[in-house]
């Protein structure tokens, strides 16, 4: 079965960051573009920030459908280079360029190990509304619920190996408090515990993984970004937002 293959290592206690692409750390400051950005109107006055969507592929995407810039972010929960991309570009992502209309920002899950799995499935439960925020909000305590994965007890983590499929998802959000942690955020624990008893949702972000591997072939590890179908070559030494923003500009003309 695809959960059970991607659950098989929740019994070992030490945190895999194979897939968590290195390569894309840069010390750099980013550069920051004063350019104008010709700004398309939300429907009815609003703020396209605020309509998100799901899409075909899995993700989640934010902002004008008909964007000239459609700009895919492939993340894992437990990736600490991921996290990095999030503090230090969400900010001027959303607020001056899928704000604008000209670009919509599209996340989606690539899965490396059954925490990231119960993250994942955890933000992806709080829907259109709750997604980006709650995303955020786990990359930005990561490595405080990343600790308690690394302080559990080797015979616990076996433990949960043994569990039947169907509970090992609970167990492993129980491990790392993530339930509790998503209730404060407005994510009711009847709630999550149906998604993380939910055997679709696993499902969709093994496959998830699996097309993005078929789609790009030299696909690097995460994060990788996809703009307008076209994965955008990140060098290491530079700061990755600097970088996509770079591309960003470049495919708007300014």
């Amino acid at each position: 079965m695809i959960r059970q293959s991607i659950l098989c290592g929740v019994a070992a206690a030490a945190f895999a960051v194979t897939a968590c692409n290195a390569e894309n750390s840069g010390n750099s400051t980013p550069a920051v573009s004063t350019a104008p950005i010709k700004a398309v109107p939300a429907p009815n006055g609003g703020d396209w920030t605020t309509i998100v969507a799901t899409t075909p592929e899995g993700g989640f995407v934010m902002g004008n459908p008909n964007a000239k810039v459609k700009l895919v972010e492939y993340g894992s929960m437990t990736c600490p280079h991921c996290r990095e991309f999030d503090e230090a570009a969400l900010p001027t992502l959303t607020s001056k360029y899928v704000k604008s209309g000209q670009v919509s920002f599209e996340f989606r899950n690539y899965v490396r190990d059954g925490y990231d799995m119960a993250a994942s499935v955890l933000a992806r439960c709080a829907g259109t509304s709750g997604f980006f925020g709650l995303t955020r909000q786990l990359y930005a305590d990561q490595p405080d619920w990343i600790a308690k994965i690394q302080a559990a007890d080797p015979a616990t983590m076996q433990a949960i190996g043994a569990l039947p499929v169907d509970q090992q998802l609970a167990e492993v959000a129980k491990i790392a408090g993530l339930q509790q942690y998503a209730a404060m955020r407005g994510l009711p624990i009847a709630k999550s515990s149906v998604c993380l008893a939910d055997a679709e949702t696993p499902t969709k972000l093994v496959q998830m993984q699996t097309d993005a591997m078929a789609q790009f072939p030299d696909f690097p590890g995460t994060p990788t970004f996809i703009q307008n179908g076209k994965m955008i070559e990140i060098k290491p030494g530079t700061s990755v937002w600097s970088q996509v923003e770079s591309s960003i500009n470049a495919a708007l003309g300014s």
